[in-house]
């Protein structure tokens, strides 16, 4: 059955919403204004299907990708930037006042740069056992094979081709596979996910392929399959050998603005506890000018850390592996402290931020990629006490509703 809907707004996940008496409709890929033509998605009766755009948005412009509107990357790539921008900041907006809280925000600040430097391929045998490599569609699991994908940085050129090249090797294993690429100051680094145990004949091939694509460093779940140069990144002073699979903020300019808005929210604190650390992009930044303690639960994070902080021209960096989460920091480990730095993953660090909301620190700095859950932890140290300054959006996930945030909490 064809409904035809008139789009009120962009919900947080960047579909357009009709407010109905029974409660939201969702539509993606449609704008605020537009008058379009919906059928019903089977199972889910709060969704609908875009058939037609009968009468566009004056904001509509062409996508800059064919695969806009089918994978399922991009949520945003029909909107003008002046109002997807607008929109993205008031996210931050309206979460912020949901939990209560009223604070400046400011301008959002485009990280995007020169794309993702990360990336996740999927492989599969779809239909006739036609291999597929590509995207997941939205909110489905089948994959869309994609031929490019224009918001990846120039840096991950050849990631698609070595994935297809991994992918036709592994496909006797008949397991749908995950090829992450990580583009490295020494090149691409690829791990592979799902294919099971390898053949020796499979293993060679692979080892060939590392050879032909010119590949820093192949694995498979971690484990080396071949290297021809260690994938390392430049962090400030410090090179930083990559563990396999690594986590890294999604673009180069991502990780400088955050880096930046660190480093001058922590001012001239000498010691600074730089929590979720990772491999270390605030705390091998922070170690210029600070006394750094960096946790992370990551094993091979925390030692590849450990490794970069010996570099000359920094301060004493302390790495220790801890599940901040299980067993966050308690006051009196706290008030050694001049800063603390935490940047969770997206479920955030509530019981974290209880400990520090109770703590004398005197400086937080609040780094997140989901304003929920940012807002939750900023709720907590608020009632601790703390008082937040301005609110810093951040969008490195270009045409998606992701957005970074970072903020300084203050306690006298």
């Amino acid at each position: 059955m064809v409904e035809r809907l008139i789009i009120d707004r962009l919900g947080h996940r960047g579909d357009g919403v009709v407010d109905g008496s029974d409660g939201p409709i969702y539509v993606p890929g449609t704008l605020p204004g537009e008058t379009v033509e919906v059928e019903p998605v089977p199972g889910h009766p709060d969704r609908r299907h875009l058939l037609n755009v009968e009468k566009p948005s004056a904001q509509r412009i062409a996508p800059i990708c064919p695969h806009f509107g089918v994978c399922g990357g991009c949520a945003l790539q029909h909107w003008a930037s002046a109002p997807y921008r607008a929109w993205k900041r008031d996210v931050v907006v309206t979460t912020l006042r949901q939990a209560g809280i009223e604070a400046p925000v400011g301008a959002l600040i485009d990280a995007h740069g020169d794309g993702r430097r990360r990336v996740v391929f999927h492989a599969r045998r779809g239909t006739h056992d036609v291999l597929e490599v590509g995207f997941s569609a939205a909110r489905a699991h089948q994959v869309i094979t994609i031929d490019r994908c224009p918001i990846l940085a120039k840096s991950l050129d050849g990631a698609l081709a070595a994935a297809w090249a991994i992918a036709e090797v592994l496909g006797p294993t008949k397991k749908p596979l995950d090829v992450q690429a990580t583009a490295t100051d020494t090149g691409l680094d690829i791990d592979v996910r799902g294919s099971g145990p390898l053949t020796p004949q499979m293993m060679i091939a692979l080892s060939r392929i590392a050879v032909r694509h010119d590949l820093a460093r192949l694995t498979r779940q971690g484990e080396l399959i071949a290297q021809n140069r260690a994938p390392t990144l430049q962090i400030g002073k410090a090179a930083v050998a990559l563990p396999p699979a690594a986590f890294l903020q999604a673009t180069t300019e991502g990780e400088a603005v955050l880096a930046r808005l660190v480093l001058a929210a922590c001012g001239n604190s000498k010691t600074v506890a730089d929590l979720f650390s990772g491999v270390g992009p605030f705390a091998l930044r922070l170690a210029e000018n600070a006394r750094v303690t960096a946790i992370d639960n990551d094993d091979d994070a925390i030692a590849a850390l450990r490794q970069a902080a010996a570099a000359p021209g920094l301060k004493p960096v302390v790495a220790e592996r801890r599940d901040l989460f299980r067993n966050p920091l308690i006051g009196e480990e706290l008030k050694r402290f001049d800063a603390v730095v935490f940047d969770p993953p997206r479920q955030g660090a509530a019981a974290q931020s209880r400990l520090i909301a109770s703590s004398a620190v005197p400086v937080v700095v609040a780094v997140s990629c989901n304003a929920s859950t940012f807002a939750r932890d900023v709720r907590a140290l608020i009632d601790g006490g703390y008082r937040l300054g301005t609110v810093v959006p951040i969008d490195q996930f270009r045409y998606t509703p992701h957005v970074e945030v970072v903020a300084r909490l203050g306690k006298s």
